[in-house]
């Protein structure tokens, strides 16, 4: 598994991914295949039945590429007669140039294999042009009610945390306390009625005295023109 590839057998690898709809864009293969959730998504596109995708996380950290891989091994290439040493998992996982190529390739044989002498006994529907159809149906089916469960628990946990969150509420209690925020606000309007006519009152007085002011300074300036008048006759 390890053997360097042609030029030709590679140029075939990649036409045959690229027949392949992945999640990912392929730009870069020895990264993209690294975590092994999109060789998980090769076998998934053939036998769909196989692979449940939930169970690869796209990943960054060695561990879980690890983890993706030992699934694969365990739980889909033992089935397809196939496995991946753990040494060439760790140069995949590293993004070794050229560790990658040779693993697609063999499962590339394994899954064209299968798909020509296919084992009934290992319960895999594969996919084929006349059963595309059926295939699509029955994913499509499956998605609906894997959500249409998940909506509901949903929906059950919220009305749970709501019936905690939210206590019954007692409509006397509700009532009386309506009633006392109302008197409440009556004796505060009243109180700031009564402060608005005090000081209306004050403005009145002011208001008073300012006139008399006037009339006061009016009545000194005429006495002051008299005097002025009389000290100007005497002259």
């Amino acid at each position: 598994m390890d053997r360097e590839l042609s030029e030709e057998e590679l140029q075939d690898l990649y036409a045959w991914l690229d027949q392949i709809p992945l999640s990912r864009p392929k730009r870069q293969i020895t990264r993209d295949f690294s975590d092994g959730v999109m060789a998980a998504e090769v076998v998934k596109h053939y036998f769909p039945k196989l692979v449940d995708l939930h169970n690869y996380v796209p990943a960054s950290s060695t561990a879980q590429k690890h983890s993706n891989w030992d699934l694969l091994n365990r739980k889909v290439f033992s089935k397809l007669n196939f496995q991946v040493m753990e040494g060439t998992v760790n140069k995949i996982v590293l993004k070794t140039p050229g560790a990658l190529e040779p693993v697609l390739s063999v499962l590339k044989e394994k899954i064209d294999r299968r798909i020509e002498q296919p084992d009934r006994t290992l319960d895999l529907e594969y996919y084929d042009s006349r059963n595309q159809g059926k295939l699509f149906e029955e994913t499509f089916l499956n998605e609906v009610k894997e959500e249409t469960e998940l909506e509901k628990k949903k929906e059950e946990r919220g009305k749970l945390r709501k019936g905690k969150e939210q206590p019954r509420v007692n409509l006397n209690d509700l009532e009386s306390g309506v009633r006392q925020l109302l008197q409440e606000k009556d004796k505060e309007a009243l109180s700031l009625q009564e402060t608005v006519e005090i000081l209306q009152v004050k403005v009145s007085k002011l208001e008073h005295l300012v006139r008399l002011k006037d009339l006061r300074i009016e009545e000194l300036t005429r006495h002051l023109d008299t005097y002025k008048a009389k000290g100007s006759n005497s002259k």
